[in-house]
């Protein structure tokens, strides 16, 4: 119990969101929450609706923990949510994503609460390098989930990511708490199940992705600390500022320069950092072109500027 608890310790007091799926891993969230009395919590509970009366069963699961644990829970549907996003994405699992995260800043809104506890775990995160780094992530970009990040203005705080799944669900047995499983899980049409699937097959992968994490954190916050604010700062860039330094310290560049223009931070991947590097770069490249957020940067004579709409 100890060593699973001890994790939530570091949350600090105050009034907080805890997202409940259903599943294991956030139902021991919510169990080892409860009993702090320096913590006010409200549940919040998004239905889906993809497996039927399945997903109406798992609300059901939640309202009802939560009445029993007596606190308080928001319980929505997609349908709810959606039709009231701004731009959704057009790919499901990226929608399911933001019409969470609304329902979470709605909550944490109207309830003046202090942000949102989510369970990501240590296998999560050892999925979430993987994933990464099938996707060709550059080295710092493969630090993995943040224990507390603030995504648009909502405080997001994960303190179950030193504790692996299996002890979650010890202590769940432990306790006499049962939880709800999500057939979709067991489906390999999701990219994240294989790769959990591959993982739990080799289970010694786990530590040396997270060792990778902790790697690139540490390179990303050297990185972070030696690039120069003020050549992200600058209205107008020489090309040779990113050609000129170890790649990671261009990437971190180009992201400030990209971001103090006005691009979405959200929307500033790897992708479009490395578009720019390679118009620095790469003559051959188009000499103006779109970035997130509309935004349009020009080549000219060794330069990169941004493109004013009365300029282009």
């Amino acid at each position: 119990m100890t060593a699973v608890a001890g994790p939530i310790l570091n949350l600090q007091p105050g009034r907080w969101c805890v997202a409940v799926s259903g599943g294991a891993d956030s139902v021991a969230l919510l169990r080892l929450l409860h009993p702090r009395r320096d913590l006010h919590l409200h549940v919040a509970h998004l239905d889906h609706q993809l497996r039927g009366p399945d997903s109406t069963a798992d609300a059901r699961f939640v309202a009802a923990l939560s009445a029993m644990l007596n606190i308080p829970a928001t319980i929505a549907t997609l349908s709810d949510i959606a039709p009231a996003l701004s731009n959704p994405p057009a790919n499901p699992s990226a929608l399911y994503r933001a019409a969470r995260f609304d329902l979470f800043a709605r909550v944490v809104l109207d309830h003046q609460l202090d942000g949102v506890v989510l369970a990501h775990h240590a296998d999560d995160q050892a999925e979430t390098i993987l994933h990464r780094l099938i996707r060709s992530a550059s080295i710092e970009g493969l630090h993995g989930m943040r224990p507390v990040t603030t995504i648009a203005t909502l405080q997001v705080h994960r303190p179950l990511l030193s504790i692996r799944r299996q002890t979650l669900r010890n202590y769940l047995h432990a306790i006499g708490q049962s939880w709800r499983e999500d057939s979709s899980n067991a489906s390999h049409d999701y990219l994240r199940n294989r790769l959990r699937d591959m993982l739990r097959v080799r289970p010694h992968l786990i530590d040396t992705l997270l060792a990778l994490g902790r790697a690139a954190e540490s390179l990303a916050q050297w990185v972070a600390d030696v690039a120069p604010t003020t050549r992200a700062q600058s209205s107008e860039m020489s090309v040779h500022v990113l050609t000129s330094v170890p790649a990671p310290i261009a990437r971190e560049i180009a992201r400030r320069w990209l971001l103090h223009h006005g691009a979405p931070s959200q929307a500033v991947d790897g992708r479009s950092i490395q578009r720019l590097l390679d118009m620095a770069a790469d003559a051959s490249t188009p000499a103006r072109q779109e970035f997130p957020g509309g935004i349009r940067i020009a080549r000219r004579s060794g330069l990169l500027r941004r493109v004013q709409p009365q300029d282009a």
